[in-house]
C-alpha cells in the first residue's frame, strides 16, 4: 500500500517531488511512500511527507483510494522546505518545489487525475 499527500498553498501551488519511480524514469508525485506494516496508511503518509520535504503535515480528509494508494489533502503544521537534500531514507527524490496548478508540464496520467479532483 502507498499513502501520500496533496498539500496546496494559498498560491495555488502543489507540494511535489521529482523522483525515480516505477512506472517511468523520472516524474513528479505528490510526496508520499509505502506503509510500513506498524503503522496506518495516515500515519505513513505524515512520516513520508515528512522524510521527503521537511514539512510535518496534518491529515484533512481522504481524497481517494485507488489501485491500493491512499490520496490524503493535507495541510503543513510546522516544518521547512528541505529542497534537494535527498538522504538514506529518500534517495529516490531528485527535487522538492511547489508548482502551479495550472503547470501542465508537471501532471501526468497519474497524478492529472488527483489534480482534477482537487481543483473540480
Amino acid at each position: 500500500m502507498i499513502a501520500q499527500a496533496v498539500i496546496v498553498n494559498g498560491s495555488n501551488e502543489v507540494l511535489m517531488v521529482r523522483e525515480y519511480v516505477e512506472r517511468g524514469d523520472i516524474v513528479w508525485n505528490y510526496p508520499g511512500g509505502g506503509v510500513e506494516v506498524s503503522e496506518t496508511p495516515e500515519q505513513a503518509c505524515i512520516r513520508e511527507v515528512k522524510e521527503e520535504t521537511g514539512y510535518d503535515v496534518r491529515i484533512i480528509d481522504c481524497l481517494c483510494f485507488e489501485n491500493l494508494k491512499y490520496t490524503y489533502r493535507a495541510e503543513i503544521v510546522v516544518g521547512g522546505l528541505a529542497e534537494n537534500k535527498p538522504g538514506p531514507l529518500n534517495g529516490d527524490i531528485l527535487e522538492v518545489k511547489w508548482v502551479r496548478l495550472d503547470d501542465e508540464t508537471v501532471f501526468d496520467v497519474v497524478t492529472r487525475p488527483i489534480r482534477d479532483k482537487l481543483c473540480g
